[in-house]
């Protein structure tokens, strides 16, 4: 057991390399979505809920290109990825984008 833990400890993704205390910092905003999710979507900001999603889409391109490979750091987005986009689907509810259209009846 302890030799298992001193591997992790000095391993190239370990927690004295910024590989672990990224992702572990960017669970705040994982967690702070999950805390938004009960407030009105009306205080949602849309631009801002679209660039986190576009910044989660890319770090986990990059946390599975990046060598050593990161799978702490893809998983923490790929979690981010999924409460920003149900972040996205109550703001797009919210505002009428979800909503479907009857046809314009024809005169």
């Amino acid at each position: 057991m302890a030799t298992a833990f001193k591997a992790f400890l000095n391993s190239p993704v370990g927690p004295r390399t910024t590989h672990f205390w990224g992702p572990v910092s960017n669970w705040g905003f994982i967690l702070a979505g999950m805390a938004d999710m009960n407030k009105p979507p009306e205080l949602i900001s849309g631009r801002m809920t679209a660039v986190m999603c576009v910044y989660s889409g890319l770090f986990m391109r990059f946390a599975w290109v990046v060598n050593p490979r990161n799978y702490f750091l893809m998983a923490t987005h790929a979690s981010n990825e999924s409460v920003q986009l149900y972040q996205l689907s109550r703001y797009a509810r919210a505002h009428g984008y979800l909503e479907k259209k009857e046809p314009e009846a024809q005169q």
